[in-house]
């Protein structure tokens, strides 16, 4: 552990921290730094007199980031270095809370051993040979899948959007198999209001902010938008025999953190029975132990056809997956699909370590019960602001609904050290914290929130 002022920041002898110093700084010889992360003179040896005030690493990273990365995120002014658990530093050592994950993505924090050691063991003995040849990791990855879930079968990708881009194909296809003889097949698709699948063309048209689609049409036809939880409309469309698949969200995430009934997904599953659609579930924020269930399917009685999942699977690393029924799989052949990079071994053994522990009814129950304590001292806390409507979610998905943007919470808590996300119209405050979070970092996040609600007015 190395102490700088009064911020303590853990770092190995070649981490990220000390490559950053050489590669942005000029050699000092000793640096002071406040609470703010930034550094606030530079001493000579004797610690006599005080230099001009020194930029920091993070202004400077933000400033050579705007020469050469394309300007598709609109990032928070916080340079990332290093993380243990669930907190994060910066490169002048401040310490972040961080209940975002990358955004639902770190299931079991920064440096996790267990993760690390898998990870670092595969990478020792091979990382890649491509879907060519078969590879230990990625069966044994699959079966665990399989035996968790309702699927019988796993296709491997690389990302939430390549695992819904695959889903769509995968219900084209089967329909066209299914019905040889038909000159017109179903080939259409149902989404819903609030809904994020991703921002390929053929997810983002599944996508129902309007923002995000515009700018990219014409995009993948056949897609119709419903009310979230309209049964009526849902049974009504599916039952025209036009619907190739109807892809829904268990607990919607970007969309603003909102639960589907069990009526309707019940009623979702019925219709498409009787009119040969296939439903697929995306679970690629809230699946894999983030609602206190290995699955959020589990928690409605309804079983898809498809089930896309990502974020938390490799924790971390990027992979994706669709899982499926056999009726589904059998209709896919050789060249229907494929991904140079997807399901390597070191992506898999990462999974793999991930799976293991999550997959603990003891990890499970932890989850269900952090998530229960998060949200109740939310709402003992921040429920008798003016501008605080709602507190929702299941386990460590948690949405607060405010009547103003969240933006400026949000940056105000990230001030504070708290990293915190937004969802639905901006108004929805995400809180998606490592499924490992501790009832003393939740105590703290909440009260940096309680804190930090006069940022509304």
């Amino acid at each position: 552990m190395a102490s700088l002022g009064q911020i303590t920041l853990p770092r190995a002898p070649s981490s990220e921290i000390g490559l950053l110093r050489r590669r942005f700084e000029r050699p000092i010889i000793r640096t002071r730094i406040g609470v703010s992360g930034r550094i606030a003179s530079v001493l000579t040896n004797a610690g006599e007199q005080a230099v001009s005030v020194k930029a920091s690493v993070s202004q400077k990273v933000i400033e050579e980031e705007a020469k050469v990365i394309v300007g598709t995120y609109a990032r928070a002014p916080v340079v990332l270095s290093s993380g243990k658990g669930c907190k994060l530093f910066d490169p002048e050592g401040k310490e972040y809370l961080d209940c975002a994950s990358g955004i639902a993505v770190n299931a079991l924090g920064h440096g996790d051993p267990d993760w690390l050691r898998a990870v670092t063991d595969q990478a020792g003995v091979l990382a890649h040979v491509s879907n060519v040849y078969y590879t230990i990791p990625q069966i044994e990855l699959a079966k665990r899948l399989v035996a968790s879930s309702f699927a019988d079968r796993v296709f491997f990708c690389n990302s939430g959007t390549e695992a819904n881009e695959a889903a769509i194909k995968f219900s084209r296809k089967f329909q066209r198999f299914t019905h040889p003889d038909d000159k017109e097949v179903a080939t259409g698709f149902i989404a819903f209001t609030n809904s994020f699948h991703g921002r390929t063309l053929g997810a983002l048209a599944l996508t129902s902010k309007e923002q995000y689609r515009t700018p990219f049409e014409p995009i993948m036809p056949g897609v119709t938008f419903l009310e979230y939880g309209n049964i009526q409309a849902a049974t009504d469309l599916i039952r025209s025999s036009k619907i190739a698949a109807v892809f829904v969200e268990p607990i919607q995430g970007e969309g603003g953190i909102y639960s589907a009934t069990k009526e309707f997904l019940q009623s979702l599953r019925s219709a498409c029975d009787a009119a040969g659609s296939l439903l697929v579930f995306d679970e690629v924020q809230c699946g894999l132990g983030r609602t206190g269930l290995m699955w959020a399917y589990e928690a409605f009685g309804v079983t898809p056809d498809i089930m896309t999942v990502a974020k938390p699977l490799a924790g971390g690393l990027p992979i994706g997956a669709v899982l499926l029924t056999e009726k589904v799989a059998e209709t896919i052949k050789y060249g229907d699909h494929g991904s140079t990079f997807a399901g390597n071994p070191l992506v898999c053994s990462a999974a793999i370590a991930v799976i293991d522990k999550v997959s603990k009814p003891s990890f499970l129950s932890s989850v269900s019960n952090k998530g229960q304590y998060f949200r109740d001292l939310l709402v003992k806390k921040l429920g008798g602001n003016s501008h605080v409507k709602e507190v929702r979610g299941e386990g460590l998905i948690i949405g607060v609904e405010l009547d103003v943007p969240a933006n400026s919470l949000v940056d105000a808590c990230r001030d504070s050290g708290l990293l915190i996300l937004t969802a639905g119209k901006g108004n929805v405050v995400r809180i998606v914290p490592p499924l490992v979070i501790s009832e003393e970092e939740i105590e703290r996040a909440v009260e940096i929130m309680f804190q930090n609600l006069t940022a509304l007015d």
